[in-house]
């Protein structure tokens, strides 16, 4: 695989697989949607699996160049339609209308008709014989009616049917969905597997940004994309001490969101005396106030339960960096949240 990390995983995913159904989840950011696409690959790869190194895909055969170019007859791939392109698989051929014919936004759902079409497909004739293989990512985006729309097919499956759920969140799903899945865990990769794969993306300063995505190397690649860098990250602190919101205008909300509250427990540990976990040493400043600090971190929390609610995003900005700028003064008194 690409992603060295996932190797191990994948071949003892394929080794110890029991089930119709794998629930893979794990952190965000190492990637389980990758592994849910091998996972796919090597149940559809049409080379004797006696022939393939720990049953892994291919990727010579027929059915393998198929699932590449994202035309395998027998795999289905449900994710919101906001995350097609993020995803590299392209917009939908019927783009979402409103009730008046009028193109919507993209969902970032996957919404109950799409897995009524999971169900039908699952249910038809393998057109290249080996099975019918859906993937649904992230599954956690399934809201109840889809969610219960999917069980029936979990618990009585169509003999040649997979189905494939990856999240972060495996919690968010519905307990009846998750005791239907053989679970597989992805943890985060060491360290060393992680920041050479970086290196190698041409990542600048790789230790830190991936202690700034937690650990998570896929996130640093998509944080880079939207200009989150080495140079941005060590800035943070002083930029939201100054108040100065436009260095993040860029980032959508939930980043921005995510970003404060790494600063804000960095800066709870720096005033306790202990060593940042997500910025550099020193970058953070001494001296806070513990109460101030803390009641920004409640006020965090809520924020992130709403950070993807359609806000005037620039406002928002506004706030979020304004309440920073007083939580990180010395001198502030406590305020309430004006986000």
């Amino acid at each position: 695989m690409a992603l060295p990390w996932l190797k191990q995983p994948l071949a003892d995913a394929l080794r110890t697989q029991r089930g119709h159904a794998l629930l893979v989840h794990g952190p965000e950011g190492v990637g389980q949607f990758e592994f849910a696409m091998a996972l796919a690959k090597a149940w559809l790869c049409e080379t004797p699996a006696d022939r393939r190194s720990d049953a892994v895909a291919c990727d010579a055969c027929p059915s393998c160049h198929l699932v590449d170019t994202h035309g395998h007859p027998d795999l289905l791939v449900l994710v919101p339609e906001a995350l097609r392109d993020a995803l590299g698989l392209g917009q939908s051929d019927e783009p979402a209308t409103d009730g008046e014919g009028r193109k919507a936004k993209p969902s970032k759902e996957i919404k109950v008709d799409a897995l009524r079409a999971a169900v039908a497909f699952s249910q038809q004739t393998s057109a290249r014989g080996l099975a019918k293989v859906v993937v649904l990512h992230p599954a956690e985006r399934m809201n109840a009616i889809s969610a219960n729309t999917l069980l029936k097919t979990l618990e009585e499956p169509p003999g040649i049917a997979r189905f494939v759920l990856s999240c972060g969140d495996a919690e968010g799903l519905l307990p009846t969905i998750r005791s239907r899945c053989q679970s597989v865990r992805l943890a985060l990769p060491e360290p060393a597997l992680a920041l050479a794969w970086l290196a190698e993306q041409s990542v600048a300063e790789p230790e830190l940004m991936l202690a700034a995505a937690g650990g998570q190397p896929l996130s640093v690649v998509d944080r880079a994309a939207l200009g989150l860098d080495a140079a941005v990250w060590k800035k943070l602190p002083s930029l939201v001490t100054r108040g100065e919101a436009s260095a993040l205008s860029g980032w959508p909300l939930p980043l921005v969101v995510e970003s404060l509250q790494k600063l804000c427990h960095d800066a709870l540990l720096a005033a306790h005396g202990a060593a940042p976990r997500y910025f550099p040493a020193g970058s953070v400043g001494a001296g806070h106030n513990v109460a101030e600090l803390t009641q920004w971190a409640a006020e965090l929390r809520q924020a992130a339960r709403h950070a993807e609610h359609p806000w005037n995003a620039g406002l928002k900005l506004e706030a979020l960096i304004l309440r920073g700028q007083q939580a990180l003064s010395r001198t502030s008194p406590k305020l309430h949240s004006t986000a």
